[in-house]
């Protein structure tokens, strides 16, 4: 009996290398499993970094534009306030002395109005003569000229206005058009 209980070697090597190859295979396929999790999370931190990253140059984005147009509805406001100026200073006799310091005045005023929304990059868009651009004019009406190119400004009711390169107000503009000649009255023919 003591030759049964007795094993083999070989046995013992063959069993010993089945348990390794167990214990291997097993080891494998936790090291495997372990790098894919890895991977997922790495994948995962990855996105998160990205979304991060996104959600705060959106941010300064906004910001930026805030600051950019934060002065559009004030600047909105005023313009009228340049307009009447504006409209004082064409009506008004220049060759008037009554009233030259009173246009003395209002024409520093606009000039200060002028040089307060160039600071604050609020330029006028002054378009006579230069072709319709339906991005910067809105078209109050057409008129037939002969001296003129057609979809040409040929006079401004209200200047228009930009803020950094953005439209706050379109400028109030007369287009040309091209003549239409009358159409000759149709003859009748008699003879039908």
């Amino acid at each position: 009996m003591a030759d049964e209980q007795r094993q083999d070697p070989a046995t013992d090597e063959l069993a010993e290398d089945a348990l390794d190859t167990v214990v291997t295979d097993d080891l494998a396929a936790q090291v495997a499993s372990l790098e894919e999790q890895l991977a997922a999370a790495q994948d995962q931190a990855l996105r998160a970094a990205a979304d991060v990253q996104n959600a705060r140059r959106r941010a300064e984005q906004e910001v930026e534009k805030a600051h950019k147009f934060a002065l559009e509805r004030f600047a909105n406001e005023l313009l009228p306030v340049v307009d009447s100026l504006e409209r004082g200073m064409e009506l008004s006799d220049a060759s008037d002395p009554a009233i030259k310091p009173m246009r003395d005045g209002m024409d520093l005023t606009l000039k200060l109005f002028a040089e307060t929304l160039a600071r604050f990059q609020i330029v006028p868009v002054e378009p006579h003569g230069e072709p319709f651009n339906p991005e910067l004019h809105q078209a109050m009406a057409m008129e037939e000229r002969d001296s003129v190119e057609p979809n040409t400004v040929i006079r401004v009711f209200q200047k228009g206005y930009t803020i950094n390169g953005r439209l706050l107000r379109p400028a109030m503009v007369v287009v040309s058009k091209t003549p239409t000649d009358k159409p000759a009255s149709p003859s009748i023919d008699e003879q039908a």
